[in-house]
């Protein structure tokens, strides 16, 4: 809302600068065009009055040649009169020609009245030189001296109004001169008021750019650049608090990840998985104090930076897990989603970038082991650095298929010991260390993208193996494990129909087995995709039952073929009736649900006559045979058909 009310402000601003700057270059060019026509008018009224004044001055002198004449008309006055004669048409033409007032007739007149002037004065000419000083003296006197009187005179009359008006004009420009200079001193404070104010509206902007840009534009909360430097300002407080001999705790980080947030957005869309951001940013920021800081550093992970608590980190991690406890009601959705939490405690002298590492590491172990928190301590580096190590390892072995293969443990029918079926183990023969346990890197590609191209490479391995098996005379159902990564994988159907072309096995051959907990993830995409995958023909299978949700309400909605017993429940059932009691359970029910019941986890004859009493279908265990290679298996098969009778 603040955002919206700064940026209506600016708008504001902006409009209001804009505005001014039209009125003033709208006042200047007014102002210069104004300017422009006063000084024209000023020039033409002096250009006009200077016409005037050469005509009245050149009119009189030839007057004066004319009478100087009559006195001397041999004398050099008599010679003039021709060129100065020639000189008053000239200046009366210049006249017409500048003037452009109302009564511009006036000058034309006078011109003409001059023209006709020209015969008069020839034939007065022609007197002087024919020495009839009587006629040349009729002549001057009655008709050139009052024609010439009465053009002087109205010359002098005009050019004293053209005079008047140049005054008018040029005290006009003065005063329009004195008007702009105030105007221009009025522009010139208003353009310093318009460019303070586009200042304040640049600082105003620029801090409002600073705000947003340490803003998450989706929450509302801090983003990353504004908590990397609360962090970085709440390490240098510590030590300079210490320094004056105050007692500071270290400033603590808490790394937030929503658990199952990219399902939810894959599956129900954007929107809904933005609004689960926002609703998440509030529910954590309503669990810390005023003075820890919550931010959204990207995509579905968050951070709290703590500034010295009086409680324990713990104690937090456990309020921000239980806001999230109750479910998020988007529209028509309910979602559910837990977090996981790493914390990381600032060292002396450490960094930002160190602290935030360490909380990253606590995280990624957090999700790891399923604990949901964790807190950094300095072993954990080693086992990071180990299990970075691990990973990078485990990114060669899937382009060196001699490295990642695979063994099969039989399924046997307890009723006659036949082996109907083998489960697909994983064994990482590592080049330098050796055998992996599949207990070191099964979690840790489980929690990449490498998961993908893992179960991709086991289930074409375990595929090809089933062909020649098929090809040998033997049909037995591969059952391979599957991850809840790769089942919700909106991918992960058509990866299995190409591969099961690609290796040319039925579908009914493959058995996919899943844990409860990865179908509850995502119960309505989980439930799809296992129909997707019986469509093909593939079997699937609840592996671990008993150890999961358990909810019987989704394992009759499950598109699934069987159950398989978990071996904490098997293992003792021969000598502990709980147990004895949980495995019957299982089998009732699977049987009424109309689900073969496998049994794994076998280690000894009484478990096996165990299962055989309560009708089990299928077990398996080491009582049976241990995991072996794909020719270990083809060899025990052959064992078990040359026993078989004729």
């Amino acid at each position: 809302m603040s955002s919206t009310r700064a940026w209506r402000g600016s708008r504001w601003v902006t409009g209001l600068l804009g505005t001014l700057l039209a009125v003033l270059s709208g006042a200047a060019v007014w102002a210069s065009w104004r300017q422009t026509d006063t000084v024209a008018d000023v020039v033409a009224s002096s250009t006009e009055t200077d016409a005037y004044q050469q005509a009245a001055y050149l009119a009189a002198a030839e007057m004066a040649l004319l009478q100087a004449s009559f006195w001397d008309p041999a004398g050099e006055a008599r010679r003039r009169i021709p060129e100065v004669n020639k000189q008053v048409d000239d200046a009366m033409a210049r006249m017409v020609a500048v003037d452009d007032s109302p009564d511009r007739q006036r000058s034309r007149v006078l011109k003409q009245q001059h023209l006709n002037l020209g015969p008069d004065i020839a034939y007065y000419l022609q007197q002087i030189d024919r020495h009839d000083q009587a006629g040349a003296r009729r002549t001057l006197k009655t008709v050139i001296e009052p024609s010439y009187s009465r053009i002087t005179s109205r010359l002098i009359e005009v050019q004293t109004e053209r005079l008047a008006e140049a005054t008018r004009n040029q005290n006009a420009a003065r005063d329009f001169s004195r008007r702009l200079l105030a105007g221009s001193i009025v522009v010139f404070v208003l353009g310093l008021a318009v460019l303070n104010l586009f200042g304040w509206s640049v600082r105003a902007h620029r801090r409002q750019m600073t705000a947003l840009a340490a803003i998450d534009a989706l929450t509302g909360l801090p983003n990353r650049v504004a908590f990397l430097a609360a962090a970085g300002l709440a390490l240098t407080e510590t030590p300079r608090a210490e320094a004056d001999g105050a007692k500071a705790a270290p400033p603590t980080v808490l790394l937030v990840n929503l658990d199952g947030f990219r399902a939810v957005n894959d599956q129900l869309g954007h929107g809904i998985g933005d609004r689960l951001l926002i609703e998440s940013g509030r529910r954590l920021a309503g669990a810390v104090r005023d003075d820890d800081l919550v931010a959204r550093l990207g995509a579905d992970e968050f951070a709290v930076l703590l500034r010295g608590r009086s409680d324990s980190d713990e104690a937090l991690a456990a309020r921000l897990t239980t806001a999230f406890d109750e479910p998020f009601a988007l529209d028509d959705f309910t979602v559910d989603l837990e977090i996981s939490i790493g914390a990381a405690t600032a060292q002396p002298g450490e960094q930002v970038t160190t602290l935030l590492q360490h909380a990253d590491i606590a995280l990624h172990t957090a999700k790891l082991d399923h604990t949901g928190f964790h807190r950094y301590t300095s072993a954990a580096d080693d086992t990071a650095a180990a299990r970075l190590s691990l990973l990078g390892d485990l990114r060669r072995a899937l382009d060196d298929t001699g490295q990642l293969i695979l063994h099969y443990q039989p399924q046997i029918d307890p009723a006659d010991g036949a082996i109907t079926g083998v489960e697909a183990l994983a064994r990482w023969q590592h080049p330098v260390k050796g055998m992996v346990s599949p207990g070191d890197f099964i979690p840790v590609v489980e929690n990449t993208s490498l998961i993908h191209r893992f179960t991709d490479l086991v289930l074409s391995q375990a595929l090809a193996q089933a062909r020649i098996w098929h090809d040998s005379g033997y049909r037995l159902t591969v059952a391979v494990n599957i991850s809840a990564h790769s089942l919700l994988d909106a991918r992960f159907c058509c990866r299995v129909a190409t591969l099961l072309e690609e290796a040319g096995v039925p579908g009914e051959m493959l058995c996919i087995e899943i844990t409860e907990s990865s179908v509850m993830r995502d119960p309505a995409v989980a439930i799809e995709a296992l129909r997707r995958i019986r469509d093909l023909g593939v079997r699937a299978s609840i592996d671990d039952y008993g150890t999961g949700y358990s909810s019987m309400s989704y394992l009759k909605l499950l598109p699934v073929n069987e159950l398989k017993i978990d071996r904490s429940f098997v293992c003792d059932m021969a000598t502990d009736a709980s147990s004895h009691a949980l495995v019957c359970s299982a089998v009732e029910l699977g049987h009424n649900l109309g689900l073969t019941v496998v049994a794994e986890g076998v280690e000894d004859a009484a478990t096996a006559e165990a299962l055989r009493e309560v009708g089990c279908d299928l077990a398996q265990g080491y009582h049976f045979a241990r995991p072996m290679d794909a020719e270990a298996l083809t060899r025990l098969l052959r064992t078990e058909v040359s026993r078989q009778p004729a």
